[in-house]
């Protein structure tokens, strides 16, 4: 069966928001919730749900699990679990296992698998809720990053989080400066570590 598509913007379109969240959240002192470590892009919800994009060349793979609405259980999910696997990399090209075999040696579940490729994103044909859509990922949208920011900075001692602020910090594209991420967070977060953590996603 073909690769069905995915509505989400290109990697070049969520770094901007994925750099400005990891900035606010590594301000904040939870940098383990939202990095980039090399070419893999890491989210973590702090509830057990997560998403990794692996850069691969002019290529991409954005997988990860949502513990309470994932009903794709693939690989060692379906056999812990017990239920009928739903092969996430059905009709992919070869280039997508990597990433996920990489994932599944450090012991998580894995709930969904999409590709980019040639301007656009795909996945296997199934049917069930793989649970991406209620991870609500900030990169995949702009006004749920803005949204999510201001959330994270409302209890900033000196935060604004003004919404034209939190604009310029993802239009910064990952080239971020301190003086951006302190109109956002205040000084009295670490911007000097949310500054650091917006710029390793730059290419």
């Amino acid at each position: 069966m073909a690769l069905v598509e995915v509505e989400l913007p290109d990697p070049r379109r969520m770094r901007g928001r994925w750099a400005a969240f990891a900035a606010v959240c590594a301000a904040r002192g939870w940098g383990d919730t939202c990095h980039a470590d090399g070419p893999v892009w890491h989210y973590d919800d702090g509830g057990g749900n997560w998403a990794d994009l692996h850069l691969v060349g002019e290529r991409a793979v954005l997988l990860g699990h949502d513990h309470e609405y994932s009903e794709t259980y693939y690989a060692t999910a379906a056999q812990y679990f017990e239920e009928p696997e739903t092969d996430l990399l059905a009709g992919a090209p070869d280039w997508w296992a990597g990433p996920v075999r990489s994932t599944l040696k450090h012991g998580v579940w894995v709930g969904f698998v999409y590709g980019f490729e040639d301007g656009g994103w795909r996945r296997a044909p199934y049917d069930l809720d793989d649970g991406f859509d209620s991870m609500n990922l900030p990169a995949a949208d702009d006004l749920r990053c803005r949204e999510l920011i201001v959330e994270f900075t409302r209890d900033a001692p000196d935060g604004v989080a003004d919404p034209a602020a939190v604009a310029a910090l993802v239009a910064a594209d990952a080239d971020v400066t301190e003086e951006q991420v302190a109109a956002v967070v205040g000084r009295s977060w670490d911007v000097a570590a949310g500054t650091a953590a917006a710029r390793r996603f730059r290419p």
